[in-house]
């Protein structure tokens, strides 16, 4: 009998125009760790929270969803300790873009922006 294959993960890539100051970004604002860059200056570099990776790719340009549709998130994470994970990153002087708020349909959300301009939506 064959086992029914299993996505176990995923990792956006969001393409960015300085790896380096992206990284850091995710580690000193957001408190990720990083995995690895790679080349140096680095073209590419992923950092991981809870074994949620993200992943940044050296481009010229970027345009994160918002510039498309302002209520467009470029990724969604789901953290369930939403208070304690917005005071964290509140402290350590993310951009906070919206505030939690209840949903209509049930969640508990605020949105983020990370230094290129991506906007993280964080729902509990």
């Amino acid at each position: 009998m064959t086992k029914t294959p299993n996505v176990i993960g995923s990792a956006p890539i969001l393409a960015v125009t300085d790896v380096q100051e992206t990284v850091n970004y995710y580690i000193e604002k957001l408190g990720f760790e990083l995995i690895a860059t790679l080349l140096q200056p680095p073209v590419y570099g992923m950092v991981q929270r809870n074994g949620f990776q993200v992943h940044f790719g050296k481009t010229e340009v970027h345009t994160p969803n918002s510039k498309h549709r302002n209520d467009l998130p470029d990724f969604i994470l789901w953290i369930p300790e939403i208070d304690a994970f917005y005071n964290e990153i509140k402290q350590r002087g993310a951009t906070i873009i919206t505030e939690i708020a209840l949903r209509p349909y049930g969640s508990r959300e605020f949105t983020i922006e990370d230094n290129n301009g991506y906007r993280i939506l964080i729902d509990d």
